[in-house]
C-alpha cells in the first residue's frame, strides 16, 4: 500500500477530486489500458501525447480516437472479451490507438515482430486462430499468401478502409459498452527463425508497481517532459516504456522505423530528454551527430549488451545519461544500472530492482557469488503461462560481492573447450577494453582434439591498426590461458539483429574480412 501510495503521488493523484476521477473511470470502463487517461489532469488534455511521422496528437484527441475505435471494432466486429486481436505494425499513431481499444474491449493483444518471415507468419496463424488482424500495407504479400481467412483492418492512412478513416466514420455509438477488464498482452519471442515462444502478460497495476517504481525512481521519468520510443512497439520493452510515459502524461514521440539521420534531427527539434534505444541505434546515433543528443538527460539502453567503449563515449560526450536496462520478454524488467553503475563498471547491467527475486543457478543448483551460472527469476509481473515459478532466462553471468550483476552470454553460446566452460561475453568485454578494438565477437569451432578451440572476429576503432602478436600478449595479461583465442579474423563490421544483439550465427558468414590470421 505504501509503494501504491508513493506512486501515486509521483503522479499527483493523491488528491479527492482525483481519486474520486479515477474510481469513476473504473466503475465506467474497467481496469483496462483505457485507463491510462483518467490519470490525466482535465487541464492536460490539450497537453501533446504523441508525435508520430505523420501527425501530432493531443491526450485528449488520443483517448477520443481509441474509444470510437473500440465502439467501431464491437460494432462492426463484434469483437469481445478473450477475442485474439493480432498487429502486424510498424510505430506509428494508428498501432497505439488499436492496442487501446483493443485493450477496452477486453480482447486478447498479439504483437507480432515486422520481421517475421513467410513461414513463421503462417505457423501462427494456424496455433492461434486470430479473430482479427490489424496491419500495415506493406504486408498484404505475406497476409495474402498465408492460410489467414479472418477479419482484417489496414492502419494506413493513404488506405480508404483503414483505420484513421474509420474515425471520421457516420458509424455511431449505438450502444454502451460494459466495463472490461483488460485482455492479454501476448508477445511471440524467438525472432523469425525456430518457434515461437507464446509469453502472455496481463496488464495489472498492481503486479506491475514494483517495475514501474523503479522506472520512476532509478531512471527519474517524471522529470522530463518528452521521451522518443525509437525501439519497436512490438517488443516488450517498447511497449512498456511507451505505456509508462502515457501514465506519466508526457509527450511520446515514435516513427514508423528507425533511421538515424532522423533520428537525430527528433532529438534536436523537439529537445528529447529521454530516449529508449537499443545499443546499435545509440552508436549509429553517436557515430552521426553527437551535437543533436546535446538535450538528452536519459538514455535508456535494453535489448543487448552495452559495449564498454559505447559506455565511454556517450560519458566522456554526453555526460552521465546513460542507463542500462535488463529484462526478458518473459519476466519483464529486473536490473537496472544506473550512471553511477555504469561508471563502477561499464560491462555491468547493474543491480536487481525491488519485487523481484534473482538466483545464478549451474545444473539446478543456486552458484556463489563470482561463479558463472544461468539467471533465473521470479517475480509478480512475469508472464502468466509460465509453467514454474522460476523463470529460466537462458542467459549466463554472475553477481559480485556489492551486489552487481554481469552478462557472460546465452546457455546456448557456451564454448567447450579442453573440458573448460568458456562464455564467449566474458571474453568479449575483456577484448574490447583495448584501446584499437570497437567490437569482438567470439565463436568456438570444432576441433578433434580441443572438441572446441576459440575464434575472435575483430573490428578495430577507425584507422588503428593491430599485430596478433600485440593482441595475443595484450590478452595474456588480462585472459586465463584457455581463454585467450587461437585464430583472430579482422574484419570491417559485425553482424546485428534489427534489435542490437550480435547475430552469432551470421558471424562466421561475415563479408569484407581484412586478413586472416592463424
Amino acid at each position: 500500500m505504501l509503494k501504491l501510495m508513493k506512486i501515486l503521488s509521483l503522479l499527483h493523484l493523491l488528491s479527492p477530486p482525483k481519486i474520486a476521477r479515477l474510481v469513476v473511470a473504473i466503475r465506467q470502463n474497467g481496469i483496462n489500458l483505457m485507463l491510462i487517461f483518467a490519470l490525466t489532469d482535465q487541464t492536460n488534455k490539450k497537453k501533446t501525447a504523441l508525435v508520430d511521422s505523420r501527425e501530432t496528437i493531443s491526450y485528449q484527441e488520443l483517448q477520443e480516437r481509441s474509444e470510437s475505435l473500440a465502439y467501431l471494432l464491437a460494432e462492426k466486429y463484434r469483437l469481445g472479451k478473450n477475442q485474439r486481436v493480432a498487429f502486424l505494425c510498424q510505430n506509428h499513431a494508428s498501432l497505439v490507438q488499436g492496442i487501446f481499444a483493443v485493450s477496452r474491449l477486453g480482447a486478447n493483444v498479439y504483437l507480432l515482430n515486422n520481421s517475421i518471415s513467410q513461414l513463421q507468419f503462417d505457423r501462427r496463424v494456424e496455433e492461434y486462430n486470430y479473430d482479427l488482424l490489424i496491419y500495415d500495407h506493406e504486408f498484404s504479400g505475406l497476409i495474402n499468401n498465408s492460410p489467414y481467412q479472418n477479419p482484417k483492418i489496414a492502419s494506413d492512412y493513404e488506405n480508404n478502409e483503414a483505420i484513421s478513416s474509420w474515425l471520421d466514420s457516420s458509424l455511431r455509438k449505438n450502444r454502451k459498452l460494459k466495463a472490461s477488464s483488460s485482455g492479454k498482452i501476448v508477445l511471440l519471442t524467438g525472432g523469425t527463425t525456430g518457434k515461437p515462444k507464446r509469453v502472455v502478460h496481463r496488464p495489472s497495476l498492481i503486479n506491475f508497481l514494483d517495475p514501474f517504481a523503479a522506472l520512476l525512481d532509478r531512471l527519474r521519468l517524471s522529470q522530463y517532459s518528452t521521451a522518443y520510443i525509437a525501439t519497436p512497439i512490438y517488443h516488450g520493452y517498447g511497449i512498456a516504456v511507451l505505456l509508462a510515459f502515457f501514465a506519466l502524461g508526457k509527450k511520446v514521440i515514435i516513427q514508423d522505423s528507425f533511421e538515424v539521420k532522423q533520428a537525430c534531427a527528433l532529438v534536436r527539434h523537439h529537445q528529447v530528454e529521454a530516449i529508449t534505444v537499443v545499443p546499435l541505434m545509440l552508436h549509429k546515433m553517436m557515430t552521426y551527430d553527437q551535437v543533436a543528443l546535446g538535450s538528452l538527460r536519459c538514455i535508456a539502453s535494453g535489448g543487448a549488451k552495452l559495449n564498454p567503449a559505447l559506455v565511454k563515449e556517450v560519458n566522456d560526450r554526453l555526460g552521465n545519461v546513460l542507463y542500462n536496462l535488463y529484462g526478458t520478454s518473459e519476466a519483464g524488467l529486473n536490473i537496472i544500472a544506473v550512471p553511477e553503475d555504469l561508471n563502477y563498471h561499464a560491462n555491468t547491467i547493474g543491480k536487481a530492482i525491488k519485487g523481484g527475486r534473482l538466483r545464478v543457478t549451474l545444473e539446478g543448483k543456486e552458484v556463489g557469488q563470482g561463479n558463472i551460472g544461468q539467471l533465473c527469476i521470479r517475480n509478480k509481473w512475469s508472464m502468466t503461462n509460465s509453467p514454474t515459478r522460476w523463470i529460466q532466462t537462458g542467459d549466463t553471468g554472475y553477481r559480485d560481492a556489492n551486489g552487481y550483476y554481469f552478462l557472460c552470454g546465452r546457455t546456448d553460446d557456451l564454448i567447450i573447450s579442453n573440458g573448460n566452460n568458456i562464455y564467449p561475453m566474458e571474453i568479449e568485454a575483456i577484448l574490447t577494453d583495448h584501446p584499437s578494438i570497437r567490437d569482438v565477437a567470439i565463436i568456438g569451432v570444432e576441433d578433434c582434439y580441443s572438441g572446441q578451440v576459440l575464434r575472435a572476429y575483430v573490428q578495430l576503432e577507425h584507422g588503428k591498426t593491430l599485430a596478433k602478436e600485440e593482441l595475443i600478449d595484450w590478452s595474456g595479461r588480462k585472459l586465463a590461458k584457455f581463454q585467450i583465442p587461437r585464430d583472430i579474423v579482422f574484419v570491417d563490421d559485425l553482424p546485428y539483429t534489427e534489435l542490437g544483439k550480435l547475430d552469432r550465427k551470421q558471424v562466421e558468414t561475415a563479408k569484407k574480412y581484412k586478413y586472416l590470421v592463424n
